[in-house]
């Protein structure tokens, strides 16, 4: 159990500090046998970009080389957004297993199944929750299918690899949707939300609460009604809800469900409930739900703005609820969460798997960092739109000040050469899974590799370049580039 209570903390949470701290030892040990020396570890940030189930895919792909290439093991934040949060949940549901993690991926997608009862099951359960949300359908009905999976564990359950620092410290973002006119405006920091082993909170307020205790209910910072942690399913639907708008999923889910219906008097309907009753009468209950709830809505952590240490902002104490939504909505990539000072990240390997642009995340947050006096590399516009006609497969990008970023487009003229725009319509980002064959899996998977594989020896330069920050001046160092 974590705490009862909103922690309203600057800085990096406690538990958090200790992670890392442990992860600095296995860096260390990854770093030597890379052959590069260091004193102290550098802090190495991966991030994986939204894009459905291509950046789901393509990111189980960058994973599992950088794990076979040793470099996975020098990370120390691995951070998502939508697709990418897929594929980096299931790297801690497999404790790390990037060869089981790979072969269970290609055989989802060979045998082309979705359980639609035990989905179905999970529908109706979320119905008859207090805080039940058009989340809930999303989650189990709509990405479990596009992904095959239902995973049933909880964030709680990574806390055992990440406190022992065997594996990177995970990150995955959200924003808060009613905040979205203060992001266009002003690209505030506050519409960032992340979760991560222990805590689920807003990191540029220092407010959070235990991951345990998301989706509980709080007055004045103290929790006051509980609510069962929900599930990897739930949250992967919550982080992959690109299509944020409430009308154009009603319409979907209208239209899904209204097929379940006439299915139920076809020749396989939908299994009856304990009781005996056919699940789809449970159908018009969920519809009669929504109208009492909105898009991602949870009742979540709120502060009186007078308790002393609480929330200042009168707006954000004051609501009732909380409204998350997929990040990729604000910036298609994680950057505002790893660059905060307090997680001294070093080094980010920014891997895009965007259909469009690869340098819209790039541009975007550029901005973001200008109006926040955030140090990051400035690039001039002029040179993002000759880069963006015909993408390499790496661009390091360095400043003054603050990390070094490499930036790795998914789709580009090293893998593909000129057929990047068929790569791009074969992956389209609403491409439904039932025609990902094993064929497409593998192809995507190897594309994402080799962009790996083939820039290992400038990620093993730039490893080397932050180490040396830590290396005696009157020592040399070395690094194995072959």
């Amino acid at each position: 159990m974590g705490s009862s209570e909103v922690s309203v903390i600057p800085g990096l949470q406690k538990e958090e500090k200790a992670a890392v701290e442990r992860r600095r030892l296995h860096v260390l040990k990854a770093l030597k046998k890379l052959r590069i020396e260091a004193d102290e570890a550098p802090v190495v940030a991966v991030l994986g970009s939204g894009g459905g189930l291509r950046a789901h895919i393509a990111c189980l792909g960058v994973l599992s080389e950088m794990k076979e290439q040793g470099l996975l093991d020098a990370v120390t934040y691995l951070a998502g957004v939508s697709g990418s949060t897929w594929a980096i949940s299931s790297l801690y549901t497999n404790d790390g297993d990037m060869e089981a993690l790979e072969a269970d991926l290609k055989h989802r997608f060979t045998r082309q199944e979705w359980d639609l009862a035990k989905s179905l099951q999970k529908t109706i359960q979320a119905a008859r929750s207090e805080n039940y949300s058009l989340t809930d359908f999303w989650a189990y009905m709509v990405i479990s299918k596009q992904t095959r999976e239902l995973p049933e564990s909880h964030l709680s359950n990574m806390k055992k690899p990440v406190e022992e620092g065997t594996l990177p410290y995970p990150i995955f973002a959200a924003i808060d949707n009613d905040l979205q006119p203060s992001w266009q405006e002003a690209r505030a920091p506050e519409t960032w939300f992340e979760f991560t082993p222990h805590h689920a909170g807003f990191p540029a307020l220092g407010a959070f609460v235990s991951i345990t205790h998301f989706g509980s209910k709080f007055k004045k910072g103290r929790l006051v009604r509980t609510h069962p942690e929900r599930d990897l399913t739930f949250l992967r639907g919550l982080w992959g809800s690109a299509l944020g708008n409430t009308e154009v999923i009603r319409e979907y889910i209208f239209a899904r469900l209204l097929r379940l219906q006439e299915s139920s008097q076809g020749e396989h309907p939908p299994p009856e409930d304990e009781g005996g009753e056919p699940e789809h009468t449970w159908l018009t209950e969920m519809l009669e739900n929504w109208t009492r709830t909105s898009l991602e809505k949870q009742e979540q952590p709120h502060e009186d703005p007078e308790r002393k240490g609480g929330i200042r902002d009168k707006i954000m104490s004051s609501r009732k609820h909380l409204h998350l939504v997929d990040a990729g909505l604000a910036i298609n990539t994680p950057f505002p969460l790893v660059l905060p000072p307090t997680r001294e990240v070093h080094l980010i390997l920014s891997f895009d798997f965007s259909a469009g642009d690869p340098f819209e995340t790039i541009r975007a947050t550029t901005d973001y960092c200008r109006r926040h006096k955030i140090p990051f590399p400035q690039v001039e516009e002029a040179e993002l739109d000759l880069w963006s006609k015909a993408p390499a497969s790496c661009y390091i990008l360095k400043g003054e000040t603050g990390p070094v970023v490499m930036h790795f487009p998914l789709f580009n003229i090293d893998a593909c050469g000129g057929d990047i725009e068929a790569w791009s319509d074969t992956y389209d980002t609403f491409k439904l899974a039932d025609t990902y064959t094993l064929d497409v899996v593998v192809l995507l998977l190897a594309l994402a590799k080799k962009n790996v594989r083939e820039n290992k020896k400038k990620i093993l330069r730039e490893l080397m370049n932050v180490a040396g920050l830590y290396y005696p001046k009157d020592s040399a160092r070395s690094c194995c580039l072959a």
